[in-house]
C-alpha cells in the first residue's frame, strides 16, 4: 500500500494507493445498458462517422503512479479542473502525454517548473503553440494506454531495438544533407501506423461496405482500405507504409491483422512488425481501440494499448502536407546556414 499526497485546486487530496493484484484490459465506462448497438444494412455493427482521440491518458503508466492502473473520481475531477486552468488559451500548449505529465506535476507539487506556482508558460522553447490552438481533453481513471503488461510499460526494447533507436537518435541530432535524413512524418510520407499522437489533428473517418472498411486518418489525409472478404495477405516481398491489413469480425468486433510493414512504418520498427487492431463499439460516442504489437526484432515481447475513441460531430478537413513542401525546404536551408555560420570558428 502506498499514500500520497496531491494538492488538488487549492486543497490537499490524500490518496491510499492500493497495488492492483489484476489487470484491467479496458478501463473506459461501461456502456448504457438501455443502448442498442447500431447495424448496417448488412446486420454489422455501424461504426461508420468522425472518431476523436483526445484522449489524456499517457501512453506509459507515470513512475509516480507505479503500482495503480487507476485513478480515483476525486483525482480525474481534480486534473480536468487543473488542465482547464492551465490550457485555457492564454499560455502554452501540450501534447501527447507531456498534458498528462504537467497536469499531475502541477497538482502534486513534484515540478520545479514555473507552473508548479500556477503559470501557463511552462514550455522553456521557443516559437511553440498557444493551448488556444489545442483542444479539450477527454480524462479517465486509467493511468496508462497500456494495458498489457500489466506495469503499463512498453517492454525492453532488444538488443537490435536499441541499436536502431540510438541510430535514428544520432540521425536527428545531426545537420540533414538531405531530405531522407528527417523523419517520414516531417517529409509528409506517413505519420505511421497505429497513430498514437492525440489531442491534435487526431481524428479518424471510418467509412464501411460490407465487402471492406476505410479508416482515414487526418494526419497526412491517409486511408487504408481493410477488406472483410477472406482474400490472404500479399506476398512478403511487397512492403508498405502502413502494411498489409486484413479484417474479419469476431461477434460485434472488427478485428484487423496488419503484416507486410516497411522498417520505420512505426517507430524503429522493422519488416517483422505485426499488428492486431480490435474495434469494438461499446456505447453510443465510444468505440474502444485496442493495438497489439509485436515486432521479435524491436522489442522483448508483444504489448497492447487500448484507446477510447469518442464519436464527433466534426468534419476532417484536408491536412495540406505533400513532400517537397516548403518547410522541408525551410528546414534543409536552416542547416546549410548553420554549416556556413559555424565554418570559420573551425578554422
Amino acid at each position: 500500500m502506498q499514500v500520497l499526497t496531491l494538492t488538488f485546486a487549492g486543497a490537499l487530496f490524500t490518496a491510499t494507493l492500493l497495488t492492483p493484484t489484476t489487470p484491467r484490459a479496458q478501463q473506459a465506462p461501461a456502456a448504457d445498458a438501455t443502448w442498442k448497438l447500431p447495424r448496417t444494412a448488412d446486420g454489422q455493427p455501424d461504426f461508420a462517422g468522425v472518431w476523436a482521440n483526445n484522449n489524456a491518458t499517457p501512453l506509459e503508466r507515470p513512475k509516480e503512479l507505479e503500482g495503480r492502473d487507476r485513478l480515483t473520481d476525486a483525482e480525474v475531477e481534480a486534473m480536468k479542473h487543473r488542465a482547464a486552468e492551465l490550457f485555457d488559451g492564454t499560455g502554452d500548449a501540450a501534447f501527447g502525454d507531456e498534458v498528462f505529465k504537467t497536469v499531475f506535476e502541477s497538482l502534486n507539487g513534484s515540478s520545479t517548473g514555473p507552473h508548479e506556482k500556477g503559470a501557463k508558460d511552462f514550455d522553456a522553447d521557443t516559437g511553440d503553440y498557444s493551448s488556444v490552438w489545442t483542444v479539450a481533453r477527454d480524462w479517465d481513471n486509467r493511468t496508462s494506454l497500456v494495458t498489457d503488461p500489466a506495469d503499463g510499460k512498453i517492454p525492453p526494447l532488444t538488443a537490435e531495438g536499441r541499436a536502431k533507436a540510438a541510430a535514428a537518435g544520432a540521425a536527428f541530432t545531426r545537420a540533414p544533407n538531405g531530405p531522407k535524413d528527417r523523419t517520414l512524418s516531417e517529409r509528409c510520407i506517413t505519420y505511421g501506423l497505429p497513430q498514437l499522437l492525440a489531442g491534435y489533428q487526431s481524428y479518424y473517418r471510418i467509412t464501411q461496405s460490407r465487402d471492406s472498411v476505410v479508416i482515414s486518418t487526418e494526419m497526412i489525409h491517409e486511408a487504408r482500405v481493410v477488406p472483410l472478404d477472406g482474400s490472404p495477405h500479399l506476398p512478403p516481398t511487397i512492403r508498405q507504409w502502413l502494411g498489409d491489413s486484413r479484417g474479419h469480425w469476431e461477434g460485434d468486433t472488427l478485428v484487423i491483422d496488419t503484416t507486410n510493414f516497411k522498417p520505420r512504418s512505426f517507430q524503429n520498427a522493422g519488416e517483422r512488425l505485426h499488428l492486431v487492431e480490435r474495434l469494438t463499439r461499446v456505447g453510443p460516442g465510444t468505440l474502444h481501440y485496442e493495438i497489439t504489437i509485436d515486432d521479435p526484432e524491436t522489442w522483448e515481447k508483444p504489448w497492447t494499448l487500448m484507446i477510447p475513441l469518442r464519436h464527433s460531430p466534426d468534419e476532417v478537413f484536408e491536412y495540406a502536407c505533400h513532400e517537397g513542401n516548403t518547410g522541408m525546404a525551410g528546414i534543409l536551408a536552416g542547416a546549410r546556414a548553420a554549416e556556413r555560420a559555424a565554418a570559420p570558428k573551425s578554422k
